[in-house]
């Protein structure tokens, strides 16, 4: 069997190499997961990555096993999402979705049993595809910065028209009879 290939956002690497220098520290037992992980990993630029691709913060559906589906968002620490909506990256499976392209499937290995498939069936919301989104909309829509609310004609301009100053009546001595 080859193993999988993942890809990872610059962060997303960043992130699970902090891990890896906290928990080898530890000796932690999902150490030899992270090695892996990262190993297995192709760091991709922020603005190449496919809206497919599972990266920090996107919502995932997925599969373990022959199980049903289930809805979850790969967040960094347990306590950034609501209570069941969230699914850690310090997890055996977070850690295993993290950079899996929809439609991919990878043997996750469980530090307390045996292993098991894992299948990303889509990404649902990817951050980095929603802000490049959002900047396309801008671009299109984007309105010049100055504009024209009224015409006056030339002529009633306050400097006249050519960079003259035009001379108003009235009884107002200007500013240097203060």
């Amino acid at each position: 069997m080859t193993r999988t290939r993942y890809r990872l956002t610059a962060k997303d690497f960043s992130v699970i190499e902090a891990m890896l220098m906290r928990r080898r520290a530890f000796a932690d037992p999902v150490t030899p997961m992270l090695e892996r992980k990262l190993a297995d990993s192709r760091v991709v630029a922020t603005g190449a990555v496919e809206p497919d691709l599972a990266t920090l913060n996107s919502r995932v559906i997925f599969r373990v096993g022959g199980g049903s589906s289930q809805t979850r968002t790969l967040v960094q620490a347990e306590a950034s999402a609501p209570v069941g909506s969230g699914l850690p990256v310090a997890s055996w499976l977070g850690l295993c979705l993290l950079g899996m392209r929809a439609g991919q499937s990878a043997l996750a290995e469980r530090p307390d049993g045996p292993a098991e498939e894992v299948l990303l069936e889509d990404v649902a919301y990817q951050p980095e595809a929603a802000l490049r989104s959002a900047r396309d909309r801008t671009a299109e829509h984007r309105r010049p910065i100055l504009k024209l609310v009224h015409s006056v004609p030339a002529a009633d301009w306050p400097l006249g028209g050519r960079g003259r100053i035009r001379q108003t009546g009235g009884d107002d001595p200007g500013p240097s009879a203060a």
